[in-house]
């Protein structure tokens, strides 16, 4: 039942999505976590695969009379590996729900004012997170996105195009723990494979699937990152 899908927290969360991943760890792949709350996710994924562990930021784009209810979002394009991609207006990787768009009656320009606004933030935190420092050298043929949960599916669009655009892997896995049914269906289309422990009809909030759904931290975001770069590089995932 779908009540039995709850998780305690982030980390319970992260532990029991590594279990469904094991099947990928001998493809070394690199673990890209959407922070904020996929960070700490993705930490228990990557240490269980034993892997290394980065961030890709997507941002949603809200509504403007609704943020909370997501239109669309941003993620990195090619301009921040120092090449200009000539994708969309904003500098990056935009995507949009057009059947969200309809029912709203908006228009993608509505829209510029907040999307100016998301690339801001987006810029902020790939800063803060050093986002894409942490990978080093490891290889990219295998890519796992791993999130806190999949609802409508749109900032998971955006990542799996950024991923495509700025490191050009064989293959892209998304993951996390919960997943609406019908967005985890939809983007088994743009990614080899989407693995979630749970799916449900009704997802409400990916929030309702944890006893514990605290808002993750930059400060926790960092240090998650910096101890799993230090125990990557010492070969002692195995401990955690």
């Amino acid at each position: 039942m779908d009540n039995e899908i709850i998780f305690k927290n982030r980390i319970s969360a992260g532990r029991q999505l590594a279990e469904k991943l094991l099947v990928y760890k001998s493809e070394h792949p690199l673990i890209l976590a959407l922070p904020r709350g996929g960070v700490p996710v993705g930490y228990e994924v990557a240490g269980r695969l034993e892997a290394p562990l980065d961030t890709l930021v997507a941002r949603k784009i809200g509504a403007p009379m609704n943020p909370e209810y997501g239109v669309g979002a941003i993620a990195p394009g090619l301009r921040h590996a120092g090449v200009s991609s000539g994708l969309a207006e904003a500098g990056g990787v935009v995507v949009f729900d057009d059947a969200a768009l309809k029912s709203l009656g908006l228009k993608r320009k509505d829209l510029d004012p907040v999307i100016k606004k998301e690339m801001q933030e987006m810029e902020r935190r790939i800063l803060r997170y050093q986002s894409g420092a942490w990978r080093g050298d490891a290889p990219a043929d295998t890519v796992i996105i791993v999130d806190d949960g999949l609802a409508t599916g749109v900032t998971a669009r955006a990542a799996v195009a950024s991923a495509k655009i700025t490191l050009k892997p064989k293959k892209i896995i998304l993951a996390a723990p919960i997943c609406a049914r019908d967005t985890a269906e939809r983007l088994r289309n743009l990614a080899d494979e989407v693995i979630c422990v749970g799916e449900v009809d009704d997802l409400m909030a990916i929030g309702y699937w944890y006893e514990e759904f605290l808002e993750t931290s930059d400060e926790e975001v960092v240090s998650l990152l910096e101890q799993a770069s230090a125990k990557n590089k010492k070969g002692i995932w195995s401990t955690i």
